[in-house]
């Protein structure tokens, strides 16, 4: 069974080359960085930071050869992002009112039986806008997958083989950071989900969010908008069951029990992970084999070690 290795940030404080060792990983590696966009397959500091050479599979140029060559499928694509816009845009708009009416019930000084049913209510209704919002999600990816099929566009059958070979040589994956739908994007035009189960794969950051099954984006100070935790994406699934938080320390109000409760019951029983400089988890068959540094938020609004049972 595959190994998946989730880590903090790398930027600032990698720890990558030492939590590789601890995982009993090495060996010839390659590197998603779509996210980074033009900056793409920038690895010196990575391949200083290993001392060994990493290949970039160069996911974001290489969708751009393929839109160049392939207009009608860059349209499609376009259309797509459009739409999936437009999805959010009315989701965010529904979720104000749901997220407002599970904090006010939460805030309550009432323990009486009708009060704990308004909060079980009330947290039900925001669970089942984003399970909605998911379905919807999933929905409109099949249908693009079905009529977008590479069996129909040679060009992009091309490449999704020529990244599987590459993939197929490597003895780990790194999936990095930076923009996470830019990212999500092009690992989903290659047809990345089933190839990257084969092989070990390490993530960070927004390459970390992608690996989870739901990519949640969030704040809790914003420099405007309402601070909401927002469902945004359907992820690959690597990891299930889970809800990764990467920069939590600076993103998260840890210390508002009310905050940090209403987001663990709300994507339960999925666990929310925090991720911060330092931090790792090592998945070995299934199952969260080691924890580092890493944190799990609580229903009852605490936070505790990864690997420490409720």
């Amino acid at each position: 069974m595959q190994d998946v290795l989730i880590l903090g940030p790398q930027f600032r404080a990698p720890n990558l080359r030492t939590a590789l060792a601890k995982a009993g990983l090495g060996g010839p590696a390659v590197a998603i960085t779509a996210g980074w966009q033009e900056r793409e397959g920038e690895l010196g500091a990575l391949e200083e930071h290993l001392a060994a050479p990493v290949v970039d599979l160069r996911l974001y140029e290489r969708a751009e050869a393929v839109f160049v060559q392939d207009p009608e499928l860059h349209a499609a694509c376009r259309a797509r992002q459009g739409e999936l816009r437009r999805m959010q845009e009315l989701y965010r708009a529904r979720l104000d009112h749901a997220k407002a009416a599970a904090r006010e019930m939460l805030a309550l000084e009432d323990d009486s039986a009708p009060a704990r049913r308004a909060r079980r209510s009330a947290i039900g209704a925001l669970r089942r806008l984003d399970a909605e919002h998911l379905r919807d999600l999933e929905a409109m990816h099949a249908r693009f997958d079905e009529s977008w099929s590479p069996d129909r566009r040679p060009l992009l059958a091309g490449q999704r083989h020529d990244l599987a070979s590459m993939i197929a040589a490597a003895a780990v994956v790194f999936v990095a950071g930076g923009h996470v739908a830019v990212l999500l994007n092009r690992m989903r035009l290659f047809g990345l989900g089933p190839v990257l189960r084969t092989r070990p794969v390490v993530a960070w950051s927004a390459g970390a969010m992608a690996l989870s099954e739901r990519v949640v984006l969030f704040h809790d100070r914003p420099p405007q908008g309402a601070g909401n935790a927002e469902l945004f994406e359907t992820g690959f699934g690597l990891v299930r069951d889970v809800v990764f938080l990467p920069h939590a320390s600076s993103r998260l109000a840890l210390q508002d029990p009310r905050r940090i409760g209403l987001m663990s019951r709300r994507f339960a029983p999925g666990h929310c992970y925090t991720l911060d400089d330092g931090d790792e988890l090592h998945w070995h068959r299934g199952r969260l084999r080691t924890a580092s540094g890493a944190r799990r938020l609580t229903r009852s609004g605490g936070v505790l070690p990864a690997g420490v049972a409720a």
